[in-house]
């Protein structure tokens, strides 16, 4: 008589794969963007290569564009990305699917509180301030955390090198076009992110396209996997 042994169900596959997470995270990023340059003052939180575009603008004196809110901004994601890095030092040789999902909690937890700031003071001079410190700080939280994921070509926040790879990497430029469909697929994330809220901005303002951006965080906290 044979034995047959059960081989455990391992947890870190439980859940939505981390690739289809960071895609939906990249959505969130346009979203995010939409918010910070169209209503608080052409200052970004999630893409900070263009953020120290728009500081040089600032401090040439470009009409439309703040010094001030552009510091916030880089300032909160490096304090961001700072909290990440320690964080990763910490939990990051433990479960991944855990790590990753007390960190999307995290940035849900905070754009939410930004949402209700823009819902009961839309106007203020400190909603402005808050929000872009609170957002950038959260967007750096989470480009640490997804840098030391090392999911390759998902940044979840920038292009330009998944753009490049794209290119370079296709058969048109002697290349495989081996990681194609994921970097195609990070370019096509971004873009209906920022398109709806620039939308959702332009016409019912800016609370409601944060609470979205907290939204689909909140659900990955609950069903990211570990595995790619």
């Amino acid at each position: 008589m044979t034995t047959q042994t059960d081989t455990p169900h391992d947890p870190e596959s439980r859940g939505l794969p981390l690739t289809s997470a960071l895609l939906s995270l990249t959505v969130v990023s346009g979203l995010i963007d939409a918010v910070n340059y169209l209503g608080l003052g052409h200052v970004f939180t999630a893409n900070m290569t263009g953020n120290v575009v728009v500081l040089g603008f600032a401090a040439a004196g470009a009409p439309g564009f703040s010094v001030p809110h552009t510091l916030t901004s880089l300032c909160c994601f490096l304090a961001g990305a700072v909290t990440g890095g320690r964080i990763a030092v910490r939990f990051g040789k433990g479960s991944r699917r855990s790590w990753a999902r007390g960190t999307f909690a995290t940035e849900a937890v905070l754009t939410a509180a930004c949402a209700a700031v823009a819902f009961a003071a839309p106007d203020a001079t400190a909603t402005a301030y808050t929000l872009i410190a609170v957002t950038a700080f959260a967007m750096g939280l989470r480009n640490a955390t997804v840098r030391k994921l090392g999911v390759a070509d998902l940044t979840t926040t920038v292009l330009t090198m998944t753009l490049t790879g794209l290119a370079a990497d296709s058969r048109l430029g002697g290349g495989t076009s081996h990681n194609s469909p994921r970097r195609i697929g990070s370019v096509f994330a971004m873009l209906p992110g920022a398109l709806l809220g620039a939308w959702l901005v332009l016409h019912h303002g800016l609370a409601i396209p944060l609470l979205i951006a907290a939204l689909v965080p909140a659900v990955l906290a609950t069903t990211t996997s570990g595995r790619e």
